[in-house]
């Protein structure tokens, strides 16, 4: 892959959450953006960026719509569209929820009928190569499974486990279908990059423990050999020696792009009542990126940041300097992400609050009229894109 890719995304999240009357209501941040009215107009400004590189895919929960039954007009008519103007998706296959016939991420027949879906869509779209079978399986199970927020909304240890355990298989099972249709598939593992800090001394042991903690998605994903301490915690919550080592046995690395998300949030306070709460930016991404790089070896993409106005613009010349110093020191970085395209609807309060609270994140907005992070990532993209094709990964940069 010589071409660097410069990309952005539709942010098209879909978990389900608990209303405050009882109700449960599927969150659809494609509805809320307006992409299902606009989104002709929505690619035509990906390539006014200068964009080639879309993260995108169909929504799942209403595509999948039984075992074996899939309603592909609205996919056929988008991915027609998008092949004729050029622009390469980075297929996001399952972005924070399943379909109502499937019920959670804790329904162990998940990953079969996923990974019957990976084969139909590769199938269907045999020229696509580019994919992120299942986006951010951490925060995917931990909103759902460990913090009570999303899905299934359960609290607790084996309900986190269950959660990842499924939807880690779920991620392989699907780069396997997919590489029998499309053997030179290359899969980009959009993952949140975190750190915990501890407060104080008392605080190390349980900060130590999620700093392992926060590599299971990826490890599971990538068959790496967990420490002592995470495999007795699988293995305390529900997960089997069998179902261990199936992933040793079934990774595809050699497939793989790590892709690694980035936002304000992604730094941890851990308190000495055993809470944490969000510290802001302390090591930031090339200090996070760089522990994930040495853990696994693998090719990097920054797959997703932004940060809300009017720090939006401040925050991606940050973003792309720490992104530009790992590739400087020898870290094959692939690709750089502002996500998403359009503004985002209810983040403030990670999707729990069905409040129409419109989130200035994106690099147009509502009414697709370009945002000043528009303009700078727009005029970054001009400046540096020629330079990033042009270097290559044997180089080695020793100004500082």
């Amino acid at each position: 892959m010589n071409q660097f890719m410069f990309a952005t995304g539709i942010e098209n999240s879909y978990p389900n959450i608990i209303l405050p009357d009882g109700k449960v209501k599927r969150v659809d941040e494609m509805e809320k953006a307006f992409h299902y009215d606009y989104w002709e107009e929505d690619f035509r400004l990906v390539k006014e960026m200068g964009i080639d590189y879309l993260r995108y895919g169909p929504p799942l929960f209403s595509t999948h719509v039984g075992p074996g039954q899939y309603h592909w007009d609205f996919t056929d008519t988008t991915f027609r569209k998008m092949q004729e103007m050029g622009i390469i998706p980075l297929v996001d296959l399952c972005h924070f929820g399943v379909p109502d016939w499937l019920g959670n991420f804790q329904n162990p027949d998940f990953p079969h009928y996923f990974a019957e879906y990976a084969r139909a869509f590769a199938e269907r779209f045999p020229y696509l190569q580019y994919y992120t079978p299942v986006n951010e399986i951490f925060i995917a199970a931990t909103f759902s499974a460990q913090y009570g927020w999303w899905n299934e909304c359960l609290s607790s240890d084996k309900a986190f486990v269950t959660a990842l355990k499924n939807i880690c298989k779920a991620n392989v099972m699907a780069m396997h279908e997919i590489l029998k249709v499309r053997p030179d598939a290359v899969f980009i593992q959009s993952e949140s990059s975190e750190y915990f800090h501890a407060e104080d001394p008392s605080c190390t042991k349980l900060a130590n423990f999620l700093n392992q903690k926060r590599f299971l998605s990826l490890d599971l994903t990538y068959g790496y050999p967990i420490r002592a301490m995470m495999y007795e915690y699988l293995l305390d919550n529900g997960m089997t020696r069998e179902e261990y080592h199936w992933f040793l046995q079934n990774q595809v690395k050699a497939h793989c792009i790590m892709g690694n998300d980035y936002y304000f949030t992604n730094e941890h306070m851990v308190h000495a009542n055993g809470s944490t709460s969000a510290s802001g930016e302390i090591f930031g991404y090339y200090v996070i990126t760089t522990q994930y790089y040495n853990r696994y070896r693998l090719p990097v993409m920054h797959t997703e940041t932004n940060m809300i106005e009017p720090n939006s613009v401040s925050w991606l010349r940050k973003e792309w300097a720490n992104a530009k110093r790992l590739r400087r020191d020898g870290i094959p970085l692939m690709g750089f992400t502002w996500y998403s395209l359009i503004d985002q609807v209810d983040w403030d309060s990670a999707l729990r609050a069905d409040a129409g609270r419109v989130n200035a994140l994106g690099l147009y907005d509502m009414n697709r009229q370009i945002r000043p992070v528009g303009e700078a990532y727009k005029e970054l993209i001009r400046q540096w894109k020629g330079v990033m094709e042009e270097e290559k990964f044997g180089l080695h940069f020793n100004y500082y």
